[in-house]
């Protein structure tokens, strides 16, 4: 028996609309409009605290998941599925892949979305992104044939800076408020980042924005195929994308 997800208690007006892509082009946000992103975890005593958050005010995130994370914390990657959110890949170890050769960057996005896959039961959704940003044209080639969705970031909380949330806080807000709508980066491994959120999220709610639920279009009987370090191949029964 799985655990059923908490009830919601909430009279916030932030849960905003459902867009469903198939590619990276297909996410249009309108004036007002965010997508919430957690990269890194999940991480014990944080991503709880996280998913609590989002709970009450009732809005999905995105989880980009690193595999090393996924393999020491799958009871984590299943709860954040079971809560509603949707998951996403973002390397096995979080390797600087404009460093590495082709063949090892495939390498290590695919051992990724392995881990991912192994600690959540079934393929995550095929959204990907890339550690530190950092990319290559090849890569990211090689990923939009392979039907994945590289997931770019708008506005770029950095609350890895040891900074107080109140700082963090505020540089996303004028960064959010500049550009008028857009993807979030956030880490749900830093404490100052589950301290902050819940401010965050009522100031957003107070100043009119909606929060946007990404999930992916489904890919039809056959999936999408399977990433490998070679590039596309022929899709896997158990990477497959239904």
């Amino acid at each position: 028996m799985q655990p059923m997800p908490p009830k919601v208690f909430t009279h916030s007006t932030l849960a905003g609309r459902t867009l469903s892509v198939a590619s990276a082009s297909e996410i249009a946000l309108v004036p007002g409009e965010v997508i919430l992103t957690f990269d890194d975890g999940p991480r014990p005593g944080k991503t709880e605290a996280i998913l609590d958050t989002l709970d009450t005010f009732g809005i999905g995130a995105t989880f980009m998941m690193l595999g090393t994370s996924a393999e020491r914390h799958p009871d984590l990657v299943r709860l954040v599925a079971q809560r509603g959110h949707t998951i996403g890949t973002h390397t096995y170890d979080h390797a600087d892949l404009s460093q590495l050769s082709n063949a090892e960057a495939m390498a290590e996005i695919a051992a990724g979305e392995e881990a991912v896959a192994k600690a959540l039961g079934r393929a995550p959704s095929p959204f990907f992104r890339f550690p530190y940003l950092a990319q290559t044209g090849f890569l990211r080639t090689s990923l939009t044939q392979s039907n994945v969705v590289v997931l770019d970031v708008d506005i770029d909380s950095k609350d890895y800076f040891s900074e107080t949330p109140a700082r963090v806080m505020e540089r996303t807000l004028a960064r959010l408020d500049a550009r008028g709508s857009g993807i979030i980066l956030f880490h749900d491994i830093h404490a100052r980042t589950v301290a902050m959120l819940p401010d965050f999220l009522a100031e957003l709610d107070r100043r009119g924005y909606s929060v946007v639920r990404l999930t992916a279009k489904p890919q039809g009987v056959f999936g999408r195929d399977v990433i490998t370090a070679q590039g596309p191949q022929e899709p896997s029964s158990f990477l497959r994308l239904n």
